[in-house]
């Protein structure tokens, strides 16, 4: 697959700066501060309507926080006019965990649909798409409505559209709920390979420690194509992919810090999560 853009390392792909979140039944989200490196996946933990998903909505600008401020690829995305923000979208990838596929167009039109909404000329869209499709494995899906996919095929579809616009960052909500384990796997996978072939940084949301355990213990070998396990102890490059937590609370940060100190705890709210 062609290369991704690449990330001026000149500053934190994401941060986020005292960042609160205040709807009419009060503050969801309070005093938020984090960043996320290049080449990094950070993994949001925490329980339904802890603000997981609202943090993804605010990265990719479709929510502006009530207080603070987010800065994503150098653009201080939390007060943005909204017309710069259609430019800003097309350096990110989205994948809700809903897909949002539009079920009256086949496989190609829903991943071609930015392509198109960027007017990039026909001779160009058709090749991305199957490229972008045969990565996720589901070229021979080109013609087929969602409606005819598995659930864990219209997921993939989504991360394929999340794609075709070789971003820098990827944003991903819950991308394995709902999924059964060994199609769950698979999803994993492929965000493995992302990282680790195509060095793009990460925000994923998840319930499910599971998903970031693999992240942080396997990676993808390009030479072998398959995913090994990650030597335990081995020190990494500073250029390596590498996979970090954040755990929600009540609102605020419960938890930050590397995958085997979250491992380690014994914190009782985070050991919910262990088991």
């Amino acid at each position: 697959m062609s290369s991704f853009s690449s990330i001026d390392a000149a500053y934190a792909p994401v941060e986020f700066e005292n960042v609160c979140v205040g709807f009419d039944e009060g503050d969801i989200l309070q005093d938020i501060s984090f960043q996320v490196q290049p080449r990094e996946t950070l993994v949001l933990l925490g329980e339904t309507g802890t603000g997981k998903t609202l943090t993804l909505k605010m990265a990719a600008g479709l929510l502006q926080p009530s207080q603070g401020a987010v800065r994503v690829l150098g653009h201080k995305v939390s007060s943005m006019p909204e017309n710069e923000l259609l430019e800003f979208r097309r350096q990110i990838g989205i994948v809700f965990q809903e897909g949002a596929l539009f079920d009256s167009m086949t496989v190609g039109d829903n991943v071609a649909y930015r392509l198109r909404e960027d007017r990039l000329d026909e001779a160009e869209i058709e090749p991305r798409v199957l490229e972008i499709l045969r990565f996720v494995e589901l070229e021979h899906t080109l013609d087929q409505l969602p409606s005819e996919l598995s659930g864990g095929m219209r997921r993939r579809v989504s991360i394929a559209r999340a794609l075709v616009t070789r971003p820098q960052i990827v944003l991903y909500d819950s991308p394995t709920a709902g999924l059964d384990p060994i199609t769950s796997q698979t999803i994993i996978t492929l965000i493995l390979r992302l990282r680790d072939v195509y060095g793009v940084t990460a925000l994923l949301a998840t319930h499910r420690l599971q998903d970031g355990f693999a992240l942080a213990n396997f990676r993808f070998d390009p030479k072998s194509r398959s995913v090994v396990r990650e030597k335990p102890g081995a020190k990494k490059s500073t250029d390596e992919p590498t996979t970090r937590f954040i755990a929600y609370r009540d609102g605020r940060i419960y938890f930050e810090g590397a995958p085997e100190e979250l491992a380690s705890s014994k914190d009782p709210y985070l050991r919910r999560f262990l088991v």
